[in-house]
């Protein structure tokens, strides 16, 4: 997670210098540019990032450098370096839900008509209906026999 308040420049040098480690020591599987999202709760009176993803293989050696140089960097705000099994498959960014505190909710001056007024509704979620659930079985002297009353007295 980067720090957005550096330029985009400076943040793409951060994440190109860890890419640049990773493809010297190991091997780079996958990468995904998430983007600026909100944050859960402010890092360093930060409330979104820009979010880098990395899937790689590496040697020990590469992960406590590449930990090290991240923990120095400038414009990181948070890491993490995982282990995973190698047959779990690749992530895709989670969908955002409202845009963040710093992006606008107007739709762009060079937008569609039509991709201006989707972008005033939101999208109605697609709910199917339920199966009817299965009665519920009942033994026969629950059927026969009346329940007694609970009365209170005082």
């Amino acid at each position: 997670m980067l720090d957005p308040g550096q330029d985009a420049a400076g943040r793409d040098a951060v994440a190109k210098e860890a890419k640049g480690q990773i493809e010297a020591g190991g091997t780079l599987k996958h990468e995904n540019v998430w983007g600026l999202r909100k944050l859960a709760y402010e890092i360093d009176r930060r409330n979104e990032a820009d979010y880098r993803w990395f899937r790689f293989e590496a040697p020990p050696a590469l992960l406590e450098q590449l930990d090290h140089s991240l923990k120095i960097a400038d414009g990181v705000l948070r890491f993490r370096i995982f282990k995973v099994d190698a047959t779990t498959p690749a992530m895709v960014p989670p969908a955002t839900g409202a845009p963040g505190p710093s992006a606008s909710r107007e739709p762009p001056a060079d937008a569609p008509p039509q991709a201006a007024a989707e972008a005033e509704a939101p999208p109605e979620p697609s709910v199917e209906p339920e199966a009817p659930a299965p009665p519920a079985e009942s033994s026969e002297a629950e059927a026969t026999e009346p329940q007694p009353a609970v009365e209170r007295g005082e």
